[in-house]
Order: C-alpha cells, then structure tokens, then sequence
C-alpha cells in the first residue's frame, strides 16, 4: 500500500489523452490534455512541470501510480516505461490500476457495472464489477459487443455500463455512460489500499487481448465482413 502521507504521483498514457494527478500537500493537482501521437514527446516535461509547480521532486515520491491497461498498447507502454524510468533510481513503489477497474468504479456503489472500453478492430475490452462490494464479476475480456454474456444470476436491467465502448456505433447492447477514467481516478483506487504496490522492476501491464496486430488477409477479410 502506498504512503499517501507524501507526495504520489498517477500516469495514465492508454488513450489519446494525456492524463497526469499528483497528490501532494493536502490537495490533488491534475493535468490532461488531448496528446493524440505526441504522449512520448509530452509526458515527462509535463511531469517536471507539475512536480516543480507543486514543489515536489521525483526524490520526494512515496509512489507513482500507473495505467496497468488494458487499452493503448504503445500508450501502455509509454506509461509503464515513464513510472519505472523515475522510480528506478530511488526505488520508488508502483502501482498498476487496471483501467477497467478505473472505468467501473466512476459508477460507486452500483451492483452490476459493465466497465467498456474500446479495443479497436471491432471489439471491446470489458469486464463486470459489483462497486458496492468491491467484486470483479466476470474475468477481463475482449470481444465483440453483442457476444457480451451477463454474470450468472443479473438480468440486463441490473447492469450500468460505463466506458468509451458505449460511444461506438456498435456499441454493448446495455444502457450506458460514456465517461472515462482520468489520472486522477487512478489515484483514488491506489488510496483505496486494494491494489499492490510492488517494486519498479516487478511493474506489469494488463493484456487482454493476445494478438495486437490483424495480418492483411485479416484485414481484407474483416473490411469485408464490414460491407456485408
């Protein structure tokens, strides 16, 4: 568990926007900003700015949480490479925040949330929650909207859903919200205690999904399929 007494820091790089929190001296400062193919380029000034605005070094930081996926894969990877390449030199702990879990729990204290986030190539990643309880219902998952199946024993009309995936065209066949989880949403699962910290060179990211990239004949057969 992370010493919240002192200065933490929260990277969340898995999507087009950049998304930054620091807890330090009582207060959360924030940072986002759309960042599109730039997150690498942005990151770490930003970093050193928000640091240095709050009067907080890198030697200063109790943790630095991180975005564990899944989502972005070389958005992941900037964030995991960032958290380890500060934490490294002052043994710093981190801690790895599924996003799934992120998307969820904007929706506390709700029985059955689907948390769904965009996986491109027509799916999506999900996963079902119990906020109230503080239980992941389901394992996490990738796969197209409508093979989504509900946890035995909850009907549709128990779910909420939550997560950029209800923003698609083809979007989960559930009513749903379409926010998304910040950095700062990030720091507030890290403060709840459930989440290890580990040591940097222990650091891993969440994968869903086995297969990143589609071979052509795939992507001839699935724009296909599109057409129909």
């Amino acid at each position: 568990m992370l010493d919240f007494s002192q200065p933490v820091l929260a990277v969340d790089t898995a999507t087009s926007v950049l998304s930054l929190a620091l807890s330090a001296n009582g207060r959360t400062a924030v940072f986002s900003e759309e960042a599109g193919s730039r997150q690498s380029e942005l990151v770490l000034p930003q970093i050193q700015f928000l640091l240095r605005q709050n009067g907080v070094q890198v030697s200063d930081l109790a943790g630095i949480v991180y975005n564990q996926g899944p989502g972005s894969f070389t958005g992941l990877r900037i964030g995991i490479g960032v958290a380890q390449g500060l934490a490294a030199a002052y043994g710093t702990a981190l801690c790895g925040i599924p996003s799934l879990d992120a998307a969820a729990y904007l929706l506390p204290e709700k029985k059955c949330v689907l948390a769904a986030l965009d996986a491109r190539m027509g799916e999506v990643f999900y996963a079902f929650f119990d906020t109230a309880t503080h239980r992941r219902l389901s394992a996490y998952q990738v796969g197209k909207p409508e093979n989504i199946r509900l946890p035995e024993g909850y009907s549709a009309e128990n779910v909420c859903g939550v997560g950029n995936a209800f923003s698609l065209q083809n979007a989960p066949p559930f009513s749903g919200s379409v926010m998304m989880p910040d950095a700062a949403a990030l720091l507030a699962l890290a403060r709840s205690g459930r989440y290890p910290a580990v040591a940097p060179e222990y650091a891993e990211l969440l994968y869903v999904r086995d297969k990143v990239a589609l071979t052509a004949a795939e992507q001839s057969a699935n724009r296909r399929q599109g057409a129909v």
